[in-house]
């Protein structure tokens, strides 16, 4: 079991991707992680972004499935996580770098089930 899960549901968004897995693989976080990344019937670049991502970083897992949806994807991350605690992220989208660190730390001080956060809208 690793410490927390990422979940990426990944749909056509290769031009957002490498921002987002970039982000999500470089993590102040000492714990250990892994990146779920669910190909829902990409027909860009988005699976050959995912590949060449993962070919350099075994934390990555890709799964692929013909399209069915943001939740069905995420569904399918949910099903092959190994984590004590689940982050979803979307493909479109980033975080900081201390994101697992404090998300992680948070939860485990306060024994969450659940922790919520807000975001912060930039460039």
């Amino acid at each position: 079991m690793v410490d927390v899960s990422v979940i990426i549901p990944v749909y056509n968004v290769d031009k957002f991707l490498p921002r987002c897995l970039g982000t999500v693989l470089d993590q102040t976080f000492a714990g250990e992680y892994e990146v779920i990344c669910i190909n829902d019937g990409s027909t860009d670049n988005s699976g050959a972004i995912l590949e060449k991502f993962a070919k350099n970083n075994n934390k990555i897992k890709i799964l692929t499935q013909q399209n069915k949806g943001l939740s069905e994807a995420r569904n399918a991350g949910v099903k092959a996580a190994s984590g004590e605690y689940i982050l979803f992220v979307d493909s479109d989208d980033f975080i900081a770098q201390n994101a697992l660190e404090g998300l992680y730390n948070f939860a485990k001080k306060h024994n969450s089930d659940v922790v919520i956060f807000d975001h912060y809208k930039g460039t």
